[in-house]
């Protein structure tokens, strides 16, 4: 069995749309993770809402943040075109800061959950990793010559 790393003549929507994936894959974990807890009859951190009205701004900040992920990977699916390539390449930025930002906020508000900051880890890298997948695919000439919109 041979290992060899794809070159770049390789679908770049291909590697973003699996990118993606396994970045929502992982997100789920992490949420899931977070709410491990109640499994053992122990308080999760929002438990203290007194009411649905309270932590209904949370629900409409993940629904966007797992859509946004989503709608990536629909539009990859489905165009080249160089106005998605660079909105794409902005997105996957602002996924990266807020990623590691969460690093931060595992790291340095008690309580610190190890296997939580050691997944934030790996989907920082993961998201680095699709920095430069859609990096370069924003600066293929061969996609922009197919799709010049």
């Amino acid at each position: 069995m041979e290992w060899k790393l794809n070159d770049m003549n390789d679908s770049y929507p291909l590697k973003i749309i699996g990118l993606w994936t396994i970045f929502l894959l992982g997100t789920l974990f992490h949420t899931q993770l977070g709410l491990m807890p109640l499994f053992h009859g122990l308080d999760v951190a929002l438990s203290h809402a007194q009411n649905s009205q309270a932590i209904e701004p949370i629900f409409w900040g993940m629904l966007a943040f797992f859509s946004l992920p989503m709608a990536a990977i629909a539009f990859t699916s489905f165009t080249q075109a160089r106005w998605f390539r660079q909105f794409h390449f902005g997105l996957t930025v602002f996924y990266s800061v807020l990623n590691f930002a969460h690093i931060g906020a595992d790291l340095f508000v008690p309580p610190r959950v190890w296997p939580q900051v050691i997944l934030m880890l790996i989907l920082f890298v993961i998201g680095v990793a699709l920095n430069v997948v859609s990096w370069q695919w924003r600066h293929d000439r061969k996609s922009t010559r197919q799709h010049p919109s």
